[in-house]
């Protein structure tokens, strides 16, 4: 199901804070944060030229944050860059001048990170992106999960040093309680969602994605024409399109914002016209985006600068992982997790339809832009998904390592 912005705010300014922490030069600090990690490069902006011209499309690329870190998606650029953020700010009440951000490995930082302990809720990525940036500055870091996540994300963000706590229900009531933990205790949150009176740190994690933008405009030669990409609560959807509404302005692509139907925050948001929370239901295979309830600073970005709001079921998101790792011609394999796979999966949609194509200006002159924003976390399941390991998808894409490594 695929419905257009219709909304008051719709193509209206970004609010200032906005602008500001997601606009042209919101990625400037986040380079300089990444400068000061180990073995930084941009990852691969792919060229996918036999299914462009399968879709009757005029070019498609593909930003594959899959290795992105050694994290394995996106998020790797927001968690840790919003608590080195917070760690440099604690240092700079004892310091004069002000310490930037590009001093986050100093004395200084890891004196203050030492008193800090940082909380967060997650299904997987963010959690980890959260433990490895306390790890790095030397603070201690808890993160909730929700019951039903998969015990090797859990896993992972246990191997960074965090405690991992399992909570009944789901994600938006880990969120929960890692707050009421964190009030009791005197932790600061760490959330890539927002509410009422919590929304500068959501931005901070936001603003970290702008890195992923930054190096994808650097690249291309045309800015797109359509962006299909991915929302949980809404996160990196609303980083994406405020940072190329402030950066093209009035050339800015053409932005589907895609969720799982049985997740569609997002969506039903925007068919109410007003944030809303959705009930709890049977869950999607997409667990980074099976997110009930829309960040309330990501929705206020999305209802001025995104085009359109697209569901689509869990045998869709499988398609496209099948077919990033088996491509047409001559293009490149992909390794992408249950949630990465999505963008694509809307665009085959879109593509196959006349009428959806004719209602997003869709043709022949169109670029698109897809981000797959996870790799395979768990092999095992992706290999009964796609019916390849992930190291054997990986062999066919030139420059990639095992994923299995």
């Amino acid at each position: 199901m695929l419905i257009l912005n219709t909304l008051d705010t719709y193509r209206t300014p970004l609010d200032a804070a906005d602008s500001a922490m997601l606009g042209g030069g919101a990625a400037e600090p986040v380079m300089r944060f990444v400068r000061g990690r180990d073995a930084y490069s941009p990852t691969p902006l792919l060229s996918l030229p036999g299914l462009a011209g399968a879709l009757g499309l005029a070019s498609l690329r593909l930003k594959d944050e899959s290795r992105r870190f050694g994290l394995g998606s996106f998020k790797a650029l927001g968690g840790a860059y919003a608590v080195a953020c917070l760690a440099v700010e604690a240092a700079s009440e004892r310091t004069n001048p002000p310490l930037d951000i590009a001093d986050w490995r100093s004395p200084a930082v890891t004196d203050a990170a030492a008193q800090m302990t940082v909380v967060c809720a997650t299904a997987g990525n963010h959690g980890c992106s959260v433990a490895y940036g306390a790890q790095r500055v030397g603070a201690k870091c808890v993160v909730f999960v929700p019951a039903g996540a998969n015990a090797q994300r859990a896993d992972r963000i246990a191997r960074y040093g965090a405690d991992v706590v399992r909570t009944p229900g789901n994600y938006d009531d880990a969120v929960a309680e890692a707050s009421r933990a964190a009030e009791a205790s005197g932790w600061i949150v760490v959330s890539d969602t927002s509410w009422p009176g919590y929304e500068r740190i959501p931005r901070l994690v936001m603003q970290g994605y702008t890195l992923m933008l930054r190096e994808v405009i650097t690249e291309l030669a045309a800015p797109p024409t359509h962006v299909f990409i991915q929302a949980g609560v809404g996160g990196v959807a609303a980083s994406v399109s405020a940072h190329f509404a402030e950066v093209y302005g009035a050339t800015r692509p053409f932005v589907t914002v895609v969720e799982p139907s049985q997740a569609a925050c997002v969506f039903e948001s925007a068919r109410a016209t007003r944030p809303v929370t959705i009930p709890p239901g049977r869950s999607t295979m997409m667990a980074m985006l099976d997110c009930h309830r829309p960040s309330l600073v990501a929705w206020g970005v999305l209802s001025r600068a995104a085009d359109a709001f697209m569901t689509l079921e869990d045998e869709d998101a499988v398609a496209g992982m099948r077919r990033l790792a088996r491509p047409l011609c001559d293009d490149p394999a992909t390794v992408a997790g249950e949630s990465g796979g999505i963008g694509l999966a809307a665009l085959l949609h879109v593509a196959g339809d006349p009428e959806l194509r004719t209602a997003i200006g869709l043709d022949s002159d169109s670029r698109v832009l897809l981000i797959n924003t996870e790799g395979a976390i768990d092999p095992e399941r992706y290999r009964d998904l796609v019916g390849a390991s992930p190291a054997a998808v990986a062999r066919n894409t030139p420059g990639r390592a095992s994923l299995d490594a």
